[in-house]
């Protein structure tokens, strides 16, 4: 008789590429052909506020979309009843406030548009107020002390920066509307919230500078942003079989396969036709949905892929990128796969991560981080650049906070991820441009360089002013700078805030001195012939072109004066250091309260998670890795006694290892069990949530570690077809 596995194994192999399981207009325009008119379909955007709304409505309200100004109150009900009227007409019976707790991932609560008429019939309403605000019961999320459980009140206030939306189902469509979440006293308690304010002070900011430099038209500008999302997809028959995988993300034993990434042949290779099929699916939901979907391909790792968007406003983004890990996980199972975002899903090979491309653009649509063919003579430029490289030298705690997680812990400073010390790779072009303002030396005007391949037909092809560093957390690549080191499971929000708020205090030392400086008498020019050769000086030792996986770099780092705060409890620490608050606190993107909620709920949300899969490793080495192991023993013995009972003599060497191994990690994995659920009921008593935290780490992580280390031993002495987990090479290579 099969085991479990083995026909989870068949399965997997049997299950064929399926067709798009959406059949409605959206995969027949997609079928068609005719992407322009998918894209957006399920929005309620500027577009369709366009033809549904009275003219005056649509001005006001494109004013608020476009500039940030102030929703007038007095239009909520017009738009109200068109975005109900449009939400009915494709199909929805419910709408919902769509926010994004400090969970990590989104919460709804539907209500019917249906109500009960006095004649006992029904009547379909949404009004103004039901737009504008709504009060889910929030007893149960997390605030970090910012309110008792008792005390209930939550409440959500739309956005309407970032439209709504239709999420269709095969019983029926519901309107989601993006939302603010805060409390009754009135805090934040999302992540929308301080993303929202970090904008508006990063905007401030940048505007004080462009308007020294004349320029008188712009209205604003907005951080923009491509966030690139990493997974993993594995065969539903088999994670289903893998207790950790369904409630941790991420195996917690497992032997290597015999082939995982080392003949690098997966990386950007034909994608296997049921991944397709997904990514098909998947590309027409988020096309629907206004999410600019650009690029896929199979990422390093078997198993492993990737999807990219182009970029967009920060908050749109950050929204979308929501959407989009929540569709990845809904329509894998569609098509028999389980979606993994952990950042570690699987060790010995790549983990998944999510690079934040980040720019910043003005109301005029002028890229502020372009530095054009001749960057040395880009004073605005230049500006811009140092106040970066002053964000990324004097905040890189807070920043590195942006990507904290248990999770990613696993992946931060391996070989697919930079390390957790905070440097900007520029290139050889342009710190050479830094290096001559620094020294006044005059460097000859240069356009951008060309190459020659080799090869006839090519004309000379343009060459780019910095190649790519991937082991540098923060590199420049052109006109971007991208933060390498956010976690795929992550909500890319937190690095945002961090990143716009460290970049708008630069910003507003930068400006206060250039004021300062026009103000008794100088011009543009010469404060900024003064300025920018101490500040590229003061700022170079982040500045770091070389390889960060260089054992030598810690040293280096540290003689810079960079901090390396490498593992999540390190961080989480200095959440509340002085001179991290003050990034927050300087333009009001969080109050204190708002912070010191914000650590707790980290090292809270770090502590449960390892200590769930502690519970989960404990559970699965008693109930599933044991009793085959114990069987194998008492095989082995047998064997040792029947070749004694008919021959007399000992068994041979390579019999009595076997049993000696098998007995011996059985033995220490027993033990390691019983010391695992020790730790962890030590970490679970711990008087507060940073001690906790401590523990999970100190204790109980080492001591999943060494389970692990015996259970994957005796993967490989116990007979294949009685071990009960799928193993790697079944997890990572049936697609």
């Amino acid at each position: 008789m099969s085991s479990p596995r083995s026909q989870a194994l068949a399965r997997a192999h049997a299950t064929a590429p399926r067709s798009s399981s959406d059949t409605s207009a959206r995969a027949d325009a997609a079928r068609s052909g005719d992407a322009d008119a998918l894209f957006g379909r399920d929005v309620f955007g500027l577009d369709a506020m366009r033809r549904r709304l009275p003219r005056d409505v649509y001005r006001t309200l494109e004013k608020t979309v476009r500039e940030g100004t102030r929703l007038d109150p007095k239009i909520a009900d017009v738009v109200a009843n068109a975005m109900k009227d449009w939400a009915m007409e494709r199909g929805a019976t419910h709408y919902t406030h769509w926010f994004q707790p400090m969970t990590g991932l989104t919460a709804e609560k539907h209500d019917a548009f249906l109500s009960p008429a006095a004649n006992g019939h029904g009547i379909s309403e949404f009004s103004g107020k039901m737009l504008i605000s709504g009060e889910p019961d929030a007893s149960s999320f997390p605030s970090g002390g910012i309110r008792s459980t008792f005390e209930a009140r939550g409440y959500t206030a739309w956005d309407p920066m970032s439209p709504a939306f239709i999420i269709d189902g095969p019983y029926g469509a519901t309107l989601h509307i993006p939302t603010f979440f805060y409390s009754y006293s009135g805090e934040a308690l999302d992540r929308k919230i301080p993303l929202v304010r970090s904008i508006e002070a990063l905007s401030r900011q940048a505007l004080r500078v462009l308007r020294l430099f004349g320029n008188s038209s712009a209205t604003g500008v907005r951080p923009m942003v491509g966030p690139e999302q990493e997974y993993f997809l594995v065969d539903k028959n088999l994670a289903a079989l893998r207790p950790d995988l369904m409630l941790a993300g991420r195996t917690l034993v497992g032997a290597p396969s015999p082939k995982g990434q080392e003949m690098e042949d997966h990386y950007f290779g034909a994608i296997p036709a049921r991944v397709m099929s997904f990514m098909q699916d998947l590309e027409n939901g988020l096309l629907a949905l206004g999410i600019p979907a650009k690029t896929r391909h199979n990422e390093v790792a078997p198993g492993q892929f990737e999807i990219a968007p182009v970029y967009e406003d920060a908050n749109l983004a950050c929204d979308h990128n929501m959407l989009t890990m929540n569709m990845m996980r809904h329509l894998a199972g569609r098509h028999g796969f389980v979606c993994l975002l952990h950042e570690k899903p699987f060790a010995g090979v790549n983990g998944s991560g999510k690079h934040n491309n980040w720019s910043l653009c003005d109301s005029d649509g002028q890229n502020l981080l372009n530095p054009g063919s001749t960057p040395q003579d880009n004073a605005q430029f230049l500006v811009f650049l140092a106040a970066v490289l002053r964000a990324v030298h004097r905040h890189a705690t807070a920043l590195r906070l942006g990507a904290a997680g248990a999770g990613h812990a696993r992946r931060l400073g391996a070989n697919e991820a930079p390390p957790a010390i905070l440097s900007v790779y520029l290139g050889e072009q342009l710190t050479a441009v830094l290096e001559n303002i620094i020294s006044g030396a005059h460097a000859a005007t240069e356009r951008a360089p060309v190459m020659e391949v080799g090869v006839s037909t090519l004309p000379p092809l343009p060459c780019d002013l910095s190649d790519r560093n991937r082991t540098s957390p923060f590199a420049f690549t052109g006109n971007k700078f991208e933060f390498r080191a956010v976690g795929s499971s992550q909500s890319v929000a937190p690095v945002n805030i961090a990143l716009n708020a460290a970049v708008a205090c630069a910003l507003d030392d930068i400006a206060t001195e250039l004021e300062a400086a026009l103000a008794n008498g100088a011009d543009l020019t010469a404060a900024l012939q003064e300025l920018l050769p101490r500040l590229f000086r003061e700022h170079m030792p982040v500045v770091f072109n070389g390889n960060g996986y260089a054992a030598a770099w810690p040293e280096e780092a540290a003689r810079r004066g960079l901090p390396n705060h490498r593992t999540t409890v390190d961080a989480l620490e200095r959440y509340t250091d002085p001179d991290v608050m003050d990034v927050f606190l300087r333009h009001g993107v969080l109050t204190e309260r708002e912070m010191t909620a914000r650590q707790e709920i980290l090292l809270e949300s770090y502590a449960k998670t390892v200590r769930i899969e502690g519970q989960i490793l404990a559970d699965m080495a008693r109930g599933q890795i044991l009793p085959p192991a114990r069987a194998a023993q008492a095989r082995a013995a047998d064997v040792l006694l029947k070749t004694r009972a008919v021959t007399g003599e000992a068994a041979c060497p390579q019999e009595e290892a076997q049993f000696n191994a098998i007995r011996a990690h059985a033995d220490a994995l027993q033990t390691g069990v019983t010391e695992l659920e020790s730790a962890l009921a030590a970490a679970a008593q711990a008087p507060d949530a940073l001690a906790q935290a401590r523990a999970a780490r100190d204790v109980v992580l080492p001591a999943m570690a060494v389970c692990r280390a015996h259970a994957d031993a005796l993967e490989r002495l116990v007979d294949d077809g009685e071990w009960p987990l799928p193993k790697y090479a079944e997890l990572l290579w049936a697609h």
